[in-house]
């Protein structure tokens, strides 16, 4: 199995994420790895670790996604790997639960989230988000 780290999406994967049929609600598995030092542009803010920017973007998407009728379900720093075998492990994993494909869309476009996105890129070196559909009893 081949993983890779991303901060953003190619355009393909856009197509066929927001093209799939919508299912309604669904949790996002985000597992992170931070940058050492946050990486702003501009090279402010050069006394922050990723962690620490990306806590910034963490705080303000929590917002948007309650404000759509989401919650964050779980955030929590990765501590250890029982099974399987990886290069180098998440540094933190979050899990988003969201009220449709549609929602997360509009959250993904808006002008709010453009205006912190900077956090996030200066905090991450790569991510994997993971859309996930509640089983039966969930």
């Amino acid at each position: 199995m081949k993983v890779v780290n991303a901060v953003f999406p190619e355009p393909p994967q856009i197509a066929e994420f927001f093209g799939a049929p919508e299912d309604g609600p669904f949790v996002m598995v985000n597992l992170l790895k931070f940058h050492d030092k946050a990486q702003y542009p501009d090279g402010s803010d050069s006394d922050l670790s990723g962690k620490e920017a990306y806590a910034r973007y963490g705080e303000a998407v929590r917002k948007l996604v309650e404000g759509l009728g989401g919650r964050i379900r779980y955030s929590g720093t990765v501590t250890g790997l029982l099974l399987g075998e990886i290069e180098e492990p998440w540094d933190a994993v979050a899990l988003a639960e969201y009220p449709s494909l549609a929602a997360f869309q509009a959250m993904a476009m808006s002008p709010e989230m453009h205006a912190i996105e900077h956090h996030r890129k200066a905090g991450l070196a790569g991510q994997l988000n993971i859309r996930t559909r509640p089983g039966p009893g969930f």
